[in-house]
């Protein structure tokens, strides 16, 4: 009876604990940067030009496939880096 009993008042206790806090109280989120999903491509990209590299040497890739995957790889990263200096330039204009 006496396990019941404090297992309710330790429940009653979390809950307004947990109740009691208020969005104030909470340390502010750390901002989120806006190159993170360009940065994730960038990693992906890098990666798959790897994985591309090894597949080459293993002679699971003729060299026309490689050349082929490997340019339209090279043109995404491209691309890839090409947003990434367009959103830092407007970046740079709003705050200056």
């Amino acid at each position: 009876m006496l396990l019941i009993a404090v297992a309710v008042t330790v429940t009653l206790a979390v809950l307004v604990m947990t109740l009691a806090i208020r969005d104030k109280d909470l340390p502010p989120a750390e901002p989120l940067s806006p190159f993170i999903h360009l940065d994730e491509r960038k990693a992906r990209i890098y990666e798959n030009l790897r994985d591309l590299q090894f597949e080459l040497r293993l002679g699971k890739l003729s060299d026309e496939d490689y050349a082929a995957s490997k340019k339209a790889l090279q043109q995404e990263l491209a691309q890839v880096l090409a947003e990434t200096e367009a959103m830092k330039a407007s970046l740079q204009k709003k705050t200056a």
